[in-house]
């Protein structure tokens, strides 16, 4: 499958690039320095996600997108993800692109219940403060989109070794963290998976 990722200069977008090849799709990627993008085997288009033109070229003959855009500045208010994934989808509509996978986060919408106390009381007002707005926007952008999407709400992300194991968290249950490795595995996966399409599921190690 030829598929579009963006963020992929970041950890979760970089392993999500390294999945995805190994794997045997072709990869596309576009970032703002794409002379700085050393991955082998990908194709790199410079450009801006927030700019709608360059979300278009982008978009130009892929079957999906995989987005892992994340800010270095979670607690400061930002647009980011949410005008991102607008262009994103708006480039997919126009160029027929069906398949839209994106990384939120666990304590957006329902998926609040499923957060420690410690992380929906004390993360989240401060050092997610921004964060959380821009990808409760995000989530309403793709909500409506009428594509076929997944939403994947990870809590706590960690750089430990993949543990090869991911939960789909259900409703009552308290999520805690999952590694970037498998949060990657998991999206790349939905390209090929439709047991979640049009749903926004919490997906943890524990």
């Amino acid at each position: 499958m030829r598929v579009l990722v963006f963020g992929a200069t970041g950890k979760t977008g970089g392993l999500v690039v390294d999945c995805a090849l190994a794997k045997g799709h072709e990869v596309t990627v576009l970032v703002r320095d794409a002379g700085k993008f050393g991955k082998d085997g990908v194709r790199v288009l410079a450009g801006d996600a927030t700019k709608p033109d360059d979300v278009l070229r982008a978009v130009q003959g892929q079957d999906a997108i995989i987005e892992a855009i994340g800010g270095t500045t979670p607690y400061k208010t930002t647009s980011l993800e949410s005008t991102s994934v607008r262009n994103m989808i708006d480039a997919m509509k126009t160029e027929s692109v069906r398949r839209l996978i994106v990384v939120s986060m666990m304590g957006i919408g329902e998926s609040r219940a499923q957060a420690p106390f410690w992380y929906k009381y004390l993360l989240m007002p401060t050092f997610l403060h921004g964060s959380t707005k821009d990808k409760t926007l995000m989530e309403e952008e793709v909500g409506r989109s009428e594509l076929n999407y997944v939403i994947a709400r990870p809590p706590i992300l960690t750089d430990d070794p993949p543990t090869g194991t991911v939960t789909v968290l259900g409703s009552g249950s308290i999520g805690h963290t999952i590694t970037r490795a498998d949060l990657a595995n998991f999206l790349v996966d939905q390209l090929e998976d439709d047991s979640n399409l049009g749903r926004a599921v919490t997906v943890v190690n524990r």
